[in-house]
């Protein structure tokens, strides 16, 4: 049976080398984790893992708490987690929450019980409570996504409220006056900060906040088409010319709803996007809409996250992702009657 320095002398490395690539695999290059792994199945060792766990005191697992794995932008962040989760030598548990805090609490307590090792929060909601704290009163978390920026935690978010006004402001340049907004739920940051950009863009342009042009949503293709549909049984002298989604999902169920009773897009009204899922640029018409990286999301808040377990993290870090205004062919020039 293979041992240890079997698999040392096939990678040319040394047995502390080997040992500490299995307990420590963040604390060894990728190139020399790459060959040390290669080397473990090329020699067959079959390395005692719960041996190894406890003797460094650590699982590698990092839970990862998402309010609900159905929306698209989710699971490209996932997605962007799990390769940077197996860089640097750890596992993700998904936990499916649909954003019940004791759900959340629940998983979380995972850390206290070393069933893993920190957490990753992607709505703004931190799941207090004491008995999972560490030394300094904190859980060992990242908040990504949704976030609650009140400096005790690292979070990995976005400027949307400067997004949200850079879409209302290409839909103003369009010559569009009567913008409506699908939101999000009211509770969510996003929704407040896209609404204060949206606000913000009016405001520059000398155009009036019209409560009457908001409508509810909640991130999902049924909202947005349930909020198209209300909008188009709207007079067309007073119905809004342009719509701006806080979501793609809710533009795209917005823009079904349209096509329903014959109204064209971009011709008879406008219709704007935010995420850029991949079926934004392959709905008809594709749609215009805010990108932002989801996968680098989820790739930050793990690095963060091995960061802070390895006290590397003095102070909690706030790091803004990029974004980028993609121009499609569901936004136009205003119609003239």
């Amino acid at each position: 049976m293979a041992n240890i320095r079997d698999v040392a002398d096939s990678a040319g490395v040394s047995v502390a080398t080997v040992s500490r690539t299995l307990q420590q695999p963040e604390r060894v290059s990728l190139k020399t984790r790459n060959r040390v792994m290669a080397a473990v199945d090329a020699v067959g060792y079959k390395p005692n893992l719960m041996a190894v766990k406890f003797r460094s005191g650590k699982t590698h697992n990092l839970v990862v708490l998402v309010p609900t794995v159905a929306n698209v932008f989710f699971a490209r962040v996932i997605s962007g987690m799990q390769e940077a989760a197996a860089e640097l030598g750890y596992s993700i548990l998904l936990a499916n929450t649909l954003g019940n805090p004791d759900t959340e609490a629940q998983y979380a307590k995972m850390v206290s019980t070393s069933q893993a090792d920190g957490l990753i929060q992607l709505r703004a909601q931190i799941p207090l409570d004491d008995s999972l704290m560490n030394d300094n009163g904190l859980l060992p978390m990242v908040n990504a996504c949704e976030v609650i920026d009140c400096g005790k935690y690292p979070v990995v978010t976005l400027d949307n409220r400067a997004a949200a006004k850079a879409m209302t402001r290409h839909l103003i340049e369009f010559g569009h006056t009567r913008i409506a907004m699908i939101k999000g739920p009211d509770s969510s940051p996003l929704t407040q900060d896209r609404l204060l950009g949206y606000k913000d863009a009016l405001r520059e342009a000398n155009l009036p906040f019209n409560e009457n042009l908001l409508f509810p949503g909640d991130f999902t293709l049924q909202a947005g088409y349930k909020a198209g549909a209300d909008i188009a049984k709207i007079d067309e002298k007073l119905r809004p010319t342009a719509v701006f989604c806080e979501n793609d999902e809710t533009a795209i169920g917005t823009i079904q709803a349209f096509k329903q009773v014959g109204m064209r897009v971009p011709d008879d009204i406008s219709v704007a996007g935010f995420d850029d899922i991949a079926f934004s640029a392959f709905c008809d018409p594709p749609l215009t809409t805010i990108a932002q990286p989801a996968e680098e999301f989820g790739r930050t808040a793990v690095t963060l996250l091995v960061d802070v377990l390895n006290g590397k993290t003095r102070k909690a870090p706030k790091v803004i992702m990029p974004f980028e205004l993609i121009t499609r062919q569901s936004t136009g020039p205003v119609k003239t009657m």
